[in-house]
């Protein structure tokens, strides 16, 4: 039996970071975001939200952009719309191009309503497991505060950090951080800060210790990264460069890649990304779940994500408390052993404090 769209709402907050979060890129102290709330007809209600930044440093979506995109183009197509899937969002919107951001917002809020009709968590309706999810952490700080950053990750039980580093990144003492943790995984990611040539600064990573090296190069970069991942002995993981299955088809077929990340808001949705899991289960190529700086409604869908076969790697999954004194989700997201539990409540399984942020 179907299910109607009657209301689609959205909500703007912006809440300060505890502590700023520093890119080759961008510095971010504060995240503005939108929250989706999408109702049925018999009043379900499910939420989603928009990943996009205030500004296009990471993309060439904004807050501004999506909001415009979704009130004005993507509501009035899904609006009173009966659905027998949830998969049935992104066909609708196949008739806006681009836009994934914005597109994924939404979507993401229908699947996490039909989750809800269907009485059962969102992880379980999509073939998930319910085994704890690995957890893991961003140091994103300037040099001298990396070392304090990874300690307090791994007081606070993490899996796995990711340092973020630039050819001017100290390597010796990345190396030296890294030898004190044997038991946690190291994730070295450049945000594309590296080119042809700082190729051998890039080189020089090689035996710091870390699992990976996330987009070392610029998302067109195809060729620099197939030989990076020809000639370096530590995998190599694309993110920014995959924003689509063909992105991920490309990756795949170019050798370009060892690893892919999965971010919802930048694939559009679950939808297309559900295709680019079984893509990369078929060819054997890593997956984890890259991160935002999100709020908890994201990370809650990520965290369905997360449970499917095949995604093995730790992805980004800190604390709610870790960028926020307060996040919008009850129960907050807890780090216990290193891990985060899947809720077994309906649809993405935490209740979302709607009215009291923004």
């Amino acid at each position: 039996m179907g299910l109607t769209i009657s209301a689609i709402e959205l909500k703007r907050i912006n809440e300060p970071l505890k502590q700023a979060f520093k890119t080759s890129l961008q510095t971010v102290t504060e995240r503005e975001s939108l929250i989706i709330k999408v109702v049925s007809d018999v009043g379900l209600e499910g939420f989603g939200e928009c990943v996009a930044f205030s500004t296009p440093w990471y993309t060439e979506e904004t807050v501004t952009s999506c909001r415009f995109v979704i009130e004005q183009v993507l509501v009035p197509l899904l609006l009173d719309k009966t659905l027998e899937s949830p998969s049935q969002v992104d066909e609708v919107f196949k008739a806006v191009k681009c836009n994934r951001m914005a597109k994924a917002a939404v979507e993401t809020a229908v699947w996490d309503l039909f989750a809800k009709k269907r009485g059962m968590p969102l992880w379980q309706m999509l073939g998930g497991t319910d085994v704890p999810v690995p957890a893991g952490v961003v140091v994103a700080a300037d040099e001298d505060k990396i070392s304090d950053g990874v300690a307090a990750a791994f007081s606070a039980g993490y899996s796995r950090v990711k340092i973020k580093i630039t050819p001017d990144s100290n390597i010796g003492l990345l190396k030296e951080i890294i030898a004190r943790y044997p038991d946690m995984l190291f994730f070295a990611d450049a945000n594309g800060a590296f080119s042809e040539v700082s190729w051998e600064r890039l080189i020089a990573f090689d035996g710091a210790g870390f699992t990976l090296i996330e987009q070392p190069f610029a998302e067109q970069q195809w060729k620099l990264h197939a030989r990076a991942k020809r000639d370096m002995k530590t995998a190599i993981c694309l993110d920014e460069s995959i924003g689509s299955l063909a992105d991920a088809e490309r990756a795949i077929a170019e050798e370009a890649a060892d690893i892919l990340v999965l971010k919802m808001g930048r694939l559009g949705g679950w939808s297309e990304t559900l295709k680019v899991v079984e893509l990369c289960r078929e060819h054997s190529i890593g997956m984890w779940v890259g991160g935002m700086i999100e709020f908890g409604v994201s990370k809650a869908h990520n965290l369905a994500l997360a449970s499917l076969p095949g995604i093995t790697l730790p992805g980004d999954f800190s604390a709610s408390r870790h960028f926020w004194e307060r996040d919008i989700i009850a129960p907050e997201i807890r780090i216990e052993n290193g891990k985060v539990a899947l809720s077994k409540d309906a649809g993405i399984g935490y209740r979302v404090d709607w009215q009291s942020k923004g």
